[in-house]
């Protein structure tokens, strides 16, 4: 049986099952509230957002993607993808030879011969896949509720995209540009920074090596009041599942890191007037106080999350033979990304649209 991992949400229930080179991968979904099902259609565009094997800057491994949406016996909704493409036979000459900072050598520990021998398993950047099925009923339901949740690269291997905080709270030419962005094959704003960041992408993969980088998301539409203290934050619950994605290395909500340079008067939010309501002059917390979200079109829920570079890497590396006990090298053959961070766009977009979407059930359901 394929590896399992599962997400507790306040609501929603998600087992993602299968490995990166196994016959099918998928999600089975508890807690949806009854008469949700998904839009195939709006499913299958979010899959091919994330697909592989579309352009030179991602793994050319492809794979369609397609999902099979049905009912498990015990209720819950599956949807699944079969596996059309795996070349388990690329990682035999490293199965005793762990990949520096990827999950070789701590899944061989906690697992042994369960692990996985090829592709990372379970913990490959492939089983991103179905996080994406569910969040795309999530993404569909926040929509119907006016919430929208947009992502774009922020930055590759320092090469800059425009972004939230380079415009005024309210700027509409800022948010048709970043809802624009979902449409385009390499998810920028900016057209020529995204060029510069293609040559960084290529210079690496030319070199066998990779680059990382930076998604900005921006969720407009939230309502006021989502969320709660300590536990209950709605920083908290959109952290956990980020960190879901392989990759992820840190997130960062409004300034954050860049609070710590600031004075408190150069960090805090006034508080204003919008007609008859209350609203902020900047959103420098990035929507969220108190671990509950600010509402209103001043204040969309902002932050950033940083992916590290591939570690699968074409250049010899060092690292142990595990069977003979001695030091080693290797070079990684096999199909991957010289950077992910493009493919992780709408990812990052399926996860937060989960969170943001349970906690939202638990609050219609007073929990």
């Amino acid at each position: 049986m394929s590896m399992r991992s599962i997400y507790r949400g306040d609501v929603l229930n998600l087992e993602v099952y299968g490995e990166s080179h196994s016959p099918t991968i998928g999600v089975l979904i508890e807690g949806l509230p009854e008469g949700v099902v998904p839009d195939e259609e709006k499913t299958a565009a979010l899959m091919k957002r994330r697909a592989p094997g579309q352009n030179k800057w991602s793994t050319p491994r492809k794979e369609k993607d397609e999902v099979i949406f049905e009912t498990s016996p015990d209720g819950r909704l599956h949807g699944y993808i079969v596996n059309s493409n795996t070349k388990p036979k690329d990682y035999a000459s490293i199965m005793n030879k762990p990949r520096p900072s990827h999950a070789d050598f701590t899944a061989k520990i906690k697992y042994g011969d369960k692990a996985s021998k090829s592709g990372g398993g379970i913990f490959s950047g492939r089983m991103t896949a179905p996080l994406c099925i569910a969040g795309s009923i999530a993404i569909q339901q926040l929509e119907k509720r006016g919430i929208r949740i947009f992502s774009h690269v922020k930055s590759i291997a320092g090469i800059p995209d425009d972004s939230y905080f380079d415009h005024a709270p309210l700027d509409e030419g800022f948010k048709s540009s970043l809802s624009s962005v979902s449409s385009k094959e390499f998810p920028v704003i900016s057209d020529a920074s995204g060029e510069k960041m293609k040559e960084k992408i290529e210079e690496a993969r030319m070199s066998l090596d990779s680059v990382g980088g930076i998604i900005e998301t921006v969720v407009y539409g939230m309502p006021a009041g989502v969320g709660g203290p300590i536990f209950d934050g709605l920083e908290g619950k959109i952290a956990q599942i980020i960190y879901a994605v392989p990759a992820v290395k840190g997130i960062e909500f409004g300034n954050g890191f860049g609070a710590a340079l600031l004075k408190g008067s150069e960090n805090n939010d006034p508080f204003t007037y919008d007609g008859d309501k209350v609203t902020l002059a900047s959103n420098r917390s990035g929507g969220i106080l108190g671990g509950i979200s600010v509402g209103g079109e001043c204040a969309p829920i902002v932050f950033d999350c940083c992916l590290k570079p591939t570690p699968s890497i074409g250049r010899e590396q060092k690292t142990v033979d595990i069977e003979n006990k001695e030091d080693t090298t290797l070079e990684i053959s096999g199909r991957h990304d010289p950077c992910i961070v493009p493919r992780a766009v709408p990812v990052i977009e399926a996860a937060s649209a989960i969170a943001i979407y349970d906690r939202i059930l638990a609050e219609e359901r007073g929990m």
